[in-house]
């Protein structure tokens, strides 16, 4: 097992994707890192995640300028944490959409997260002096919130806890179309350091009901397709159910965190080892489960000094 802590080692270059997923919809993927979405209005566009900072944010900027003019008026962030929220800046849309919940976590552990993320991948966060600072909302709102560009509508939604507590999603009725953030991934593992997991496989029922025809998951390739769809949602139940299960059985008998990380690593690394992030995320997805199952409901916050000294006990 590699003794590098979380992806200080992952400094290459991703090659970036640009997939059409409905009319006027675009997933902009890049091997595994953060994605972003797009979506085409009558007369402006929404971007869906502002990635890490205002240098990887032109990137996204530079695919939309390839099929529209149209200015960017609205940014929706599903989450709070700063590799999806630092390069709001650099769009410079009026609106910038969060749930409730989320932006009390920005005030609650925005800053934390921030200096925690930093120090655990270091590529993304290149350019980090052009970051103004905290990303804050113009727009929250609690369950529901449905934003016209023209006569498009976009529904966001909180569907349930899952990735965090408050995850929401980006629904297209004209098309059946959904970015669902961070509860969704493909061939990459979830981050579950502020996850979830009792209320994550619900959460996924939530989105499995509305019978998509496409997602823009939080990282890996754009999903087109029902097959894919669906595929995409089992592996990522799949995956929430290996991680825990293993933790939680260890906690039952009063075990330790390198036990639990143990437990979990013989139940994951064969069937989800070659996952984009899988090592970055193990020991943080580890520490959560082993929290949730003793019962600590509210994910306890990460900050540069824990992610150090979660990561020497695992390697003791």
């Amino acid at each position: 097992m590699s003794k590098a802590f979380a992806s200080q080692g992952d400094m290459a270059e991703k090659t970036i994707s640009f997939t059409e997923i409905g009319d006027g919809l675009y997933a902009f993927t890049a091997e595994g890192d953060p994605n972003s979405g797009v979506i085409i209005g009558d007369d402006s566009v929404m971007i869906i995640e502002a990635q890490a900072t205002p240098r990887l944010a032109r990137k996204v900027i530079e695919k939309v300028r390839e099929v529209t003019d149209k200015p960017i008026s609205h940014l929706v962030l599903t989450h709070y944490h700063a590799v999806r929220v630092l390069g709001a800046s650099e769009f410079a849309a009026d609106q910038i959409i969060m749930g409730d919940t989320a932006r009390a976590m920005v005030v609650e552990r925005g800053q934390e997260d921030w200096d925690s993320e930093f120090g655990r991948f270091p590529r993304l966060f290149e350019g980090h002096e052009s970051i103004p600072g905290l990303t804050y909302p113009t727009t929250t709102f609690s369950d529901e919130l449905t934003v016209y560009l023209g006569n498009r509508r976009i529904d966001l939604m909180h569907l349930g806890r899952a990735h965090t507590a408050g995850d929401i999603v980006v629904h297209v009725p004209d098309q059946n179309v959904m970015f669902t953030g961070d509860i969704v991934e493909y061939r990459s593992a979830c981050y579950c350091g502020d996850g979830h997991f009792a209320d994550w496989g619900h959460t996924l029922d939530n989105i499995a009901a509305f019978d998509l025809e496409a997602i823009a998951p939080g990282r890996g390739d754009a999903l087109l397709g029902r097959d894919m769809v669906n595929a995409a949602l089992d592996s990522t139940r799949d995956f929430i159910a290996c991680t825990y299960e293993p933790a939680a059985k260890i906690a039952a008998r009063g075990g330790s965190l390198k036990q639990a990380w143990e437990a979990v690593r013989a139940e994951c690394d064969q069937k989800f080892g070659d996952y984009a992030i899988y090592e970055h995320c193990l020991p943080f997805n580890v520490a959560r489960a082993f929290d949730e199952a003793r019962g600590i409901d509210t994910p306890r916050i990460w900050t540069a000094a824990r992610d150090q000294e979660m990561w020497h006990d695992l390697q003791g």
